[in-house]
């Protein structure tokens, strides 16, 4: 494999379609910038993963919801490679809460799923555009963004109510910045339906997790359930190849978003 040159950050990117995402790029010859809160074992794994495809990675301890630590963030990976050519927003964060329940969630709630899930893409963005806007300005190296948004803001569904109202959000967010950080930068988004994590799994419990994984295989057109890697395959799409487009959600989700099967087969 030949090394591209390249420089990816992947926020949240220890466990899930986050990893998925870097092994992806380093699969592709791109250097990658590893993020994660809490979970280090599980980023230092995926450190060797992405190393383990012959290029070079960092591992940077940030919160998503702090401006100083998105700062941090752009600025580690600057200083290591003195470029940054790709940004995953991938970090989000829920509540699991019945959406029916209205009093099952507080203001607080709505605060700090905003701040991660909403106000994180905005603040990395703006601290990675500066270089982009630089890369763009002397060599004609147009940079990408692409935020992992979900179905559950096209549709509003999901964990909680403060969760879709975020995603719909991040969606809107999109737009903005694709026109505003062009032409330096390309800024889209993809939707993923029901992915097959242990984040998921973890906030619904097992029981229920498999019940919404077996209707998933036999209600949604595509009769499958979501991966991580799958999920990546978009993402990187929108990062590495789709040169002309901007300001673009790519719903993956089997289809879900059609409403179910044909009444009668073809």
């Amino acid at each position: 494999m030949a090394k591209s040159g390249k420089v990816a950050i992947v926020t949240g990117s220890a466990t899930g379609l986050g990893a998925s995402c870097a092994i992806d790029l380093a699969a592709r010859g791109w250097n990658v910038a590893i993020n994660y809160t809490k979970s280090k074992k599980e980023a230092e794994e995926t450190y060797a993963a992405v190393t383990g495809k012959g290029v070079e990675a960092i591992l940077v301890q940030a919160d998503m919801g702090q401006d100083a630590d998105c700062k941090k963030l752009a600025a580690e990976t600057v200083k290591k490679w003195g470029r940054i050519d790709g940004l995953i927003n991938n970090a989000g964060t829920t509540k699991f809460q019945n959406q029916g329940d209205l009093e099952g969630v507080t203001p607080e709630d709505f605060d700090r799923i905003l701040r991660v899930n909403v106000t994180g893409p905005y603040m990395m963005s703006r601290a990675v555009f500066p270089t982009m806007k630089k890369q763009w300005e002397g060599a004609q190296e147009r940079g990408s963004i692409v935020n992992i948004s979900s179905i559950a803001g096209v549709m509003g569904v999901g964990s909680s109510i403060p969760y879709a109202c975020s995603k719909g959000a991040l969606n809107t967010l999109t737009l903005t910045l694709a026109r505003w950080l062009s032409p330096a930068a390309r800024v889209n988004t993809v939707c993923p339906g029901f992915i097959q994590t242990r984040w998921l799994l973890g906030g619904l419990g097992e029981e229920n997790y498999n019940k919404l994984k077996q209707n998933q295989e036999q209600t949604t057109p595509l009769r499958q359930a979501g991966t991580p890697e799958q999920m990546a395959e978009a993402a990187l799409f929108f990062l590495t190849s789709a040169s002309n487009i901007t300001g673009e959600f790519l719903i993956v989700d089997a289809g879900q978003h059609l409403g179910g099967l044909p009444l009668k087969p073809r």
